[in-house]
């Protein structure tokens, strides 16, 4: 095929989405694989010394090629899944890790940039480049090129076992997620559930020809049940749905369990293969934390300073249980139910309330605002190919009207795409010969789609999510760095990347942003300020609840991959050991989270989840600049846009925020935005 006749092989300007049809996926890869293999092989034969135009260069360009085909396969295969879409994306799926893994063992490249480093042209380099050369320099370390070569090809077929396991791991928890639903005939039993969560339930089941309601696992719908279903048996059924999916429980051809242990035992071996002593410890080799025992230390120390605040949130949500909902206790099933009724008797108000004034155009153009008055930019709605109705598309300009980066939206849960937000990267800036190329994000959500002819509308919580997720495509498309390797997310350390999406969600927080950002859905009038005042006071209502939650999930991940064993323990018996240590509310036995934890068993965050606290530190003392300054002050944002979110991977995180703030981070800021005491 041609790139006419396969819009995957069109790199002349945005992907083609709306052409791109499972066939065009095998021959698109097949010909990227083979002109890379033919660039590498020139490159590597070349007995000239290399350079950065002759060796770095055409290298980035052939690699550069197949990754912006691959992310728009692999962006497709999980939001607008089909059969054959999954099928032609599992059978390439190895050919693309072992294209990268073999590169990344190349012991002539290897040669090649350890020569470049070595050179004269290395000091005269740009701080940029020279980043990018250590960085390749451990990279290849990393990836295998120093070991000797019966232990190469050991560590290749490693690697392309883990990514065949990871992408099994993620089908099945999408699949199982998919396949169950609660069909309802009784409206009683529906008692308490919002109005627009019970007719997009009416219309799932009628698009089956099935009467009544079916109630989903999709999160505009679980959340909303879990919150305000009044019928304790709907709550126990969907808890318990929801925390077994992909487990023993299940179909058995959907069950991660076995898939776990496997994904354990082979980043054990890759470890040992590259000399370690865990896989955590190659996990960190490309993050701030210097060793397990310091993120481990980081993370206990922060389960001693919130667990007697947990604590406290749990006694009264029991004590309130007891004398107003009449429940003896407060099981996992009925948490978030009893949490929602503390609220509202606590503070006089309900999420359901609270979401009427944000219409998804509202809340845009209040996020738009905030971009706008901080960066001096401007974000435009555009024109573009996009693979589902419901995606959108915008352009970012600069003061004189010049585009500077592009992004599409995907904000609307539905079935075949993956729950969860995210943002990843289409196109990443670069220079070439033509001038800058310019970055694309993909800015991806789970919310509630419109339903009766009125706007979609979102929770705070989803306003938050929404403006975390901006904060990290702003690190994408705001980069001024012009080496692909340093650009925007790339090269910046696992556990700094949470800083720019953590900073934003701060100003969710601030009146002068939130009563621009809000319409009633009915009466058109933005939110009052007493409702706003008390939406504040609850900011952090079982705070200590929420940050003993996050800090199982990293412990558990973090002790996972330093020193665990699946021969000698069993995954659900290190995670009890964590519970108990660590949360405040036990968990039924027939829990199974570990079979839906998508981020270290099938994402990025493999011995990183820590990261998320990490990165709090740093947004939490960050955002102290602002409200030092004001706010919106477009000093300090022009200050943060130059120095974070234009610095990419160009620079070490840590010296980006002493270049931003003037010190190195403290911890004060996350405490005491959390509610809690600096003191431990």
């Amino acid at each position: 095929m041609t790139l006419q006749t396969n819009p995957l092989l069109d790199f002349s300007g945005l992907p083609r989405f709306a052409q791109v049809r499972p066939e065009h996926v095998q021959p698109a890869i097949d010909t990227l694989i083979a002109e890379g293999r033919a660039t590498l092989e020139r490159l590597a034969g070349d007995a000239a010394a290399p350079t950065w135009e002759g060796f770095v260069e055409p290298l980035d360009d052939a690699n550069e090629r197949l990754s912006r085909a691959w992310a728009q396969v692999s962006h497709l295969n999980i939001v607008v899944n089909t059969p054959a879409l999954r099928d032609a994306y599992n059978a390439a799926l190895p050919r693309v890790t072992q294209y990268f893994t073999e590169q990344g063992q190349d012991h002539r490249l290897h040669a090649r940039y350890k020569a470049l480093r070595a050179s004269a042209a290395f000091e005269a380099m740009t701080p940029p480049r020279r980043r990018l050369v250590e960085n390749k320099l451990r990279d290849f370390r990393l990836g295998g090129a120093e070991l000797p070569e019966a232990d190469k090809q050991r560590f290749l077929q490693v690697q392309e076992e883990l990514a065949k396991v990871s992408s099994r791991f993620q089908d099945n928890v999408l699949d199982a997620t998919n396949d169950f639903g609660l069909y309802v005939t009784d409206e009683a039993r529906l008692s308490g559930i919002p109005a627009d969560v019970r007719t997009t339930a009416r219309l799932a089941a009628e698009k089956e020809g099935k009467p009544g309601w079916k109630l989903t696992l999709h999160m505009p719908c679980y959340i909303p049940v879990m919150q305000y279903a009044d019928d304790r048996s709907v709550r126990e059924a969907m808890y318990r749905a929801f925390v077994t999916r992909a487990s023993e429980f299940g179909k058995p051809e959907w069950d991660n369990t076995a898939h776990i242990v496997r994904l354990l035992e082979l980043r054990a071996e890759s470890a040992r293969l590259l000399g370690y002593g865990n896989y955590a410890q190659v996990s960190l080799a490309t993050k701030m934390a210097a060793e397990p025992a310091q993120a481990i230390a980081f993370l206990e120390d922060l389960a001693k300073r919130a667990r007697p605040h947990a604590g406290q949130d749990m006694e009264e949500l029991r004590a309130f249980a007891r004398a107003k909902l009449g429940l003896a206790d407060v099981g996992a099933a009925d948490l978030s139910y009893a949490s929602e009724k503390l609220r509202q008797d606590r503070y006089a108000f309900s999420n359901e309330e609270v979401k009427r004034y944000f219409p998804e155009d509202a809340v845009l153009a209040g996020l738009f605002r905030v971009v706008e008055t901080l960066y001096g930019v401007t974000v435009r709605k555009a024109s573009s190919e996009t693979w589902h109705p419901d995606a959108t598309f915008y352009d970012v300009l600069d003061g004189t009207g010049g585009r500077i980066g592009q992004f599409y939206f995907d904000l609307y849960a539905r079935e075949g795409k993956r729950g969860g937000a995210w943002m990843d990267d289409a196109i990443n800036r670069r220079r070439l010969a033509s001038g800058v190329q310019t970055p694309v994000a993909f800015l991806v959500c789970n919310f509630a789609a419109p339903v009766d002819g009125k706007p979609a509308l979102f929770t705070h919580y989803e306003v938050t999510t929404l403006f975390h997720e901006f904060g990290h495509g702003l690190h994408l498309l705001l980069t001024q760095v012009d080496e692909l390797g340093v650009s925007g997310l790339s090269g910046v350390e696992w556990d700094a990347v949470e800083l720019p999406s953590q900073f934003m969600e701060n100003f969710c927080w601030e009146w002068d942003v939130v009563r621009h950002m809000t319409r009633h859905v009915d009466t058109g009038e933005a939110i009052p300020r007493a409702l706003f005042d008390k939406l504040l006071a609850a900011k952090n209502f079982q705070s200590g609840l929420g940050f003993v939650r996050q800090l199982e999930f990293a412990l558990f991940d973090m002790r996972l991959h330093a020193g665990f064993d699946p021969a000698k323990d069993t995954v659900m018996g290190l995670l009890g050991r964590v519970r108990a240590e660590v949360a405040v509310l036990e968990a039924p036995a027939f829990n199974r989270f570990p079979n839906q934890f998508s981020h270290i068993f099938s994402g990025g965050y493999a011995a990183g989840y820590y990261s998320y606290k990490w990165a709090e530190v740093l947004s939490a003392d960050a955002y102290g600049a602002f409200e030092e300054a004001g706010v919106l002050s477009p000093e300090a944002g022009a200050r943060f846009r130059r120095e974070i979110l234009a610095a990419g991977g160009s620079r070490s995180a840590l010296e980006s925020f002493v270049a931003f703030r003037g010190r190195a981070p403290q911890i004060d800021a996350l405490l005491r935005h959390n509610g809690m005491k600096a003191t431990a």
